[in-house]
């Protein structure tokens, strides 16, 4: 087995060349804003303003329901439209607060920010919970329950997912050439909170020139280390990220710490800076928008709640009318059928396609061959999973460590009966947690 990677895999075409070398670009939204009250994992937020309320760039809109929960800001300044159901990417309607954009951006009166060195833990975690920080690299948790495990002092590795190992995705590739300072002062907050840790930036190694600036910047810092893994998809899954730079192995009923470990992307370390040392809520994130049939491909920084039109729109259009949309990347993401919805928290990319090539695809018999068991990452066999998924057996299913599927879609890449395994794996996976949660 190579260093710094995991048993299995595969290589698809990454698609990045299409916006990797297009700088970050901010942009200002035209239109109302939508602020779906579920943008994370847990207890959808409360809202704390009304109808006609006007609210100000920075103000809470929404508090934390729950444990496990987070809070939500304007990101403009505006009045409150209405607070009602709304369409997400999924399909779903999601209750929302709508914000009618006045386009003057006011601010609210930022509170001072406290030197670093007068803050103790709990004030730096109570500070990341109150920025709304989740995770951003699409899970959606809320970032501080990550940062408190009950044995802060077993954590030995702070690991920053900069693999993005995710086709045509391109933002954290950017975030680590432009704003390396941030990323590295967000990881130095986050090492602050566990005495016995150190810090590791991973990244893959088809990106040699963010691993060279990170090395170059951390140099003098004696528990930073910046790891070069091996290009392979799904590299940044948490699992198998923590096992090929440590060597030690969890399984999906074990969490990072477990392993010693605690695990955030780039975005949600910057995020992480933002607020203990500039004092600024969790408001921005970036999306990539690629695919053939965009114009331009994009990297933009985009205000939570902006329309997915507006970002078309921004880089200039279709070029072609596209015959597949999906949020996220081709292989984790997943499909949409309108593009009047918002941008959110957990929003990474808008992949727009000329060609569908799945549905192309006519499934036919398994042959045997063996492929998905060679590419699964989770050691399980696909074929066997999806075979016990199709005819309801969930005891079959259990017993062969289904539960351990990542959902990452290497088995559906490689079948050459092309076979939609991950796809009926996945929907019995949800029927599992389902069931769990009522028990």
């Amino acid at each position: 087995m190579a260093k710094l990677t995991f048993i299995g895999g595969i290589h698809p075409y990454d698609g990045k060349d299409l916006s990797k070398d297009k700088p970050i670009r901010e942009i200002l939204p035209k239109g109302d804003l939508v602020y779906p009250l579920s943008q994370h994992i847990g207890a959808p937020a409360n809202p704390i303003v009304k109808k006609g309320d006007r609210v100000l760039t920075g103000q809470k809109i929404a508090e934390a329901s729950g444990f496990v929960s987070s809070p939500i800001y304007a990101t403009v300044s505006g009045t409150v439209k209405a607070i009602e159901p709304r369409r997400v990417v999924t399909g779903d309607n999601v209750m929302s607060i709508v914000i009618e954009n006045d386009g003057l951006y006011e601010e609210v009166e930022w509170p001072e920010v406290r030197p670093f060195e007068e803050l103790t833990r709990e004030d730096k975690i109570n500070i990341i919970k109150e920025a709304g920080i989740v995770g951003m690299g699409g899970a959606g948790f809320p970032t501080f329950i990550k940062l408190s495990p009950k044995e802060p002092e077993k954590i030995e590795y702070v690991i920053v997912n900069c693999a993005e190992c995710e086709p045509y995705l391109t933002s954290d590739y950017r975030k680590m050439l432009e704003e390396p300072d941030k990323l590295i002062g967000g990881l130095k907050v986050s090492l602050s909170l566990f005495e016995n840790a150190r810090g590791i930036l991973a990244v893959e190694d088809n990106k040699p020139d963010c691993i060279e600036r990170l090395r170059e910047m951390t140099k003098d810092e004696p528990k930073i280390a910046v790891k070069a893994l091996k290009t392979k998809y799904p590299q940044g899954s948490e699992r198998h990220l923590i096992y090929a730079v440590t060597g030690r192995a969890i399984n999906s009923s074990q969490l990072p710490a477990d392993a010693g470990c605690v695990v955030n992307n780039v975005d949600t370390v910057i995020s992480i800076y933002n607020a203990v040392m500039k004092g600024r809520p969790l408001m921005h994130r970036i999306v990539t928008v690629t695919g053939d049939a965009v114009a331009e491909p994009c990297n933009f920084k985009v205000r939570i709640g902006t329309n997915y039109h507006e970002l078309i729109e921004e880089a200039g259009g279709f070029k072609t009318p596209p015959v597949k949309i999906v949020s996220g990347g081709p292989m984790m993401g997943f499909g949409i059928f309108d593009l009047d919805v918002p941008t959110t928290k957990t929003s990474s990319a808008l992949l727009c396609m000329t060609k569908d090539d799945v549905s192309a695809m006519e499934p036919s018999a398994c042959i045997n061959c063996g492929k998905c068991v060679e590419a699964c990452p989770g050691r399980v066999v696909p074929r066997l999973l999806a075979d016990c998924a199709e005819h309801y057996d969930e005891e079959g299913f259990l017993k062969n460590n289904g539960m351990e599927c990542c959902e990452c879609g290497c088995c559906s890449y490689v079948c050459p009966a092309k076979r939609p395994l991950t796809q009926v794996i996945k929907s019995m996976r949800k029927m599992q947690l389902a069931k769990k949660k009522k028990k």
